[in-house]
């Protein structure tokens, strides 16, 4: 097979996924230590499963005292991040659902090597940037970001209520000297809250919208479709299936 012609696959998760559930507390630690100490150092781990969201790691800011006042709003910060997402079920509620904050003070150790200019830890990074899309990302992966960017948005609006906030989504692009041209398959998994409903009453629900998402003439009478491929999806998000941080990086990249 030509290197320029070929079909590549990428894979999206939704906000309310388990594990970016996690990401998304974990990054909102974070941001609010950042914002009360720039200079802050955090390293956040959240897990989350039925009833429960657990988060632990290290905290390092130059005044002991506002750490220790700050720590009193971990439980508040997670709330709010999964009632944004929109979690309002019966066994993962955001109003319900308990908060275990095991967040302390970086060690002294570590601290003394990251304190001026060191780095605490190493890391491979990659990445690229190309012209297949204006978000400069690769078609395949930025497509499934934006399939479930939409369903959260007319879901979060009231549009479509009976839409759940877990979902993924997976395109695969045809590329034709070397430029995407076709979805060959999309697969869509979405939560919905009514447990009558059909994976053909899912499909005709979100199939509006993705074609509204992907670019004209992509989609064509070859493109195979796979919503909600596995049957009812009333259960989801942490109650389904436990969420951990950082298991959802290659998303992201």
């Amino acid at each position: 097979m030509s290197r320029k012609n070929y079909t590549f696959t990428s894979e999206s998760v939704s906000e309310g996924h388990p594990d970016k559930v996690c990401d998304r507390i974990s990054d909102a630690v974070l941001d609010a230590f950042l914002a009360e100490d720039p200079r802050a150092r955090v390293a956040c781990e959240t897990f989350a499963t039925t009833g429960m969201v657990v988060i632990g790691g290290e905290v390092g800011l130059n005044d002991r005292d506002r750490l220790k006042n700050y720590m009193g709003r971990i439980g508040e910060i997670a709330r709010d991040c999964i009632k944004d997402i929109g979690y309002e079920q019966e066994k993962f509620h955001w109003n319900t659902c308990h908060v275990l904050n095991f967040l302390h003070e970086q060690s002294a150790h570590i601290a003394q090597g990251v304190d001026k200019d060191g780095a605490g830890d190493q890391g491979i990074m990659f990445g690229f940037a190309t012209n297949e899309t204006p978000a400069l990302m690769p078609a395949p992966i930025q497509y499934s970001h934006a399939i479930l960017r939409r369903l959260a948005e007319v879901r979060k609006s009231g549009k479509e209520p009976k839409l759940g906030p877990d979902a993924k989504s997976q395109l695969s692009v045809r590329y034709e000297d070397g430029k995407p041209v076709e979805v060959t398959s999309i697969v869509l998994s979405t939560q919905h809250l009514d447990a009558a409903m059909t994976s053909d009453d899912v499909r005709a629900i979100v199939e509006p919208y993705i074609r509204e998402t992907l670019p004209a003439g992509w989609l064509t009478d070859n493109t195979e479709w796979w919503i909600n491929p596995t049957g009812a999806f009333v259960i989801g998000g942490p109650d389904g299936d436990a969420g951990l941080t950082g298991r959802k990086i290659i998303v992201d990249t």
